[in-house]
């Protein structure tokens, strides 16, 4: 499903594996090698694996991530690939974080354990075939504003650490039920899987890949919106392209077309959402 448009020559990759990693080891030797290829973007790692998302030009992009595999021996994951006319990260960070998505908890190792995975044509499936089951939403409630799948649940959180902070307020009748999570890419679904499987959820799967990967095999099919990405792009659509969505200087809320047309969006002041948190 992911197109290349006429003048999208830019090569943008991101994904992760929970492995076990000597971060300090690797990480000036990552940061030289991405500067020689000319990437933009962020590479996480930690000691439970690498978190990295990134753009180039297609050769130096596919060549990054080989050496990765390659010469940094990280066992290789599927890197979900999408394309732009331009790079859309400033620059290119290799950072150590003591977790490649934040918790707050020491015992969410998926290196150690994890919940099982759904892909994304059973996932289809199981809507056509009107399967009942709960899908729940592990993302910020600024990116589900933009879309989510149809029928999903969220716990209307900021953040992650709140999400995992309020996963005691999921209904306890959920447990016996099939339960899905998803997330943009799939890392933040991966641990709120085995958080609700610690919880005592007999039925919990992750979506695998998360909604990129959903769009790459399935499009839009029981997806309602676009993804919000943490880039200059903001959103992509089913083909994995750019929106039009845009986003608010002040508040950092993605905007779509008929917010702009709000007679409370100045631009680079406020927008309706600035007007609803009463922050102007």
């Amino acid at each position: 499903m992911t197109q290349r448009t006429v003048n999208s020559s830019i090569t943008n990759l991101s994904g992760y594996i929970f492995t076990v990693l000597d971060p300090e080891r690797i990480q000036h030797i990552i940061k030289e090698k991405g500067d020689s290829l000319g990437i933009k973007g962020t590479v996480l790692l930690s000691r439970e694996g690498i978190n990295t998302f990134f753009a180039g030009d297609e050769e130096n992009a596919h060549s990054f991530a080989e050496f990765l595999f390659g010469e940094i021996k990280i066992p290789r994951f599927e890197l979900k690939k999408s394309f732009s006319d331009y790079v859309p990260f400033a620059r290119f960070l290799v950072k150590i974080k003591k977790e490649i998505i934040s918790t707050g908890r020491d015992d969410l190792n998926p290196t150690l354990d994890q919940a099982p995975y759904i892909e994304a044509q059973e996932l289809k499936q199981w809507y056509e075939s009107q399967k009942e089951f709960i899908i729940l939403d592990t993302r910020n409630d600024y990116e589900i504003k933009l879309g989510k799948f149809k029928n999903a649940q969220d716990l209307n959180v900021s953040t992650f650490r709140k999400f995992i902070a309020k996963a005691n307020s999921i209904p306890s009748e959920w447990k016996k039920k099939p339960v899905v999570t998803y997330c943009t890419g799939g890392i933040r679904c991966e641990k709120a899987a085995l958080l609700l499987k610690k919880e005592g959820f007999e039925n919990v799967k992750q979506l695998q890949g998360g909604i990129l990967k959903y769009f790459e095999e399935c499009g839009n099919t029981h997806f309602e919106g676009e993804c919000f990405v943490f880039d200059k792009r903001i959103g992509v659509n089913a083909h994995l392209l750019e929106t039009d969505t845009t986003q608010c200087y002040a508040c950092r809320s993605p905007l779509l077309p008929e917010d702009v047309e709000s007679e409370y969006f100045i631009y680079e002041i406020s927008c309706p959402y600035c007007k609803k948190a009463k922050r102007v």
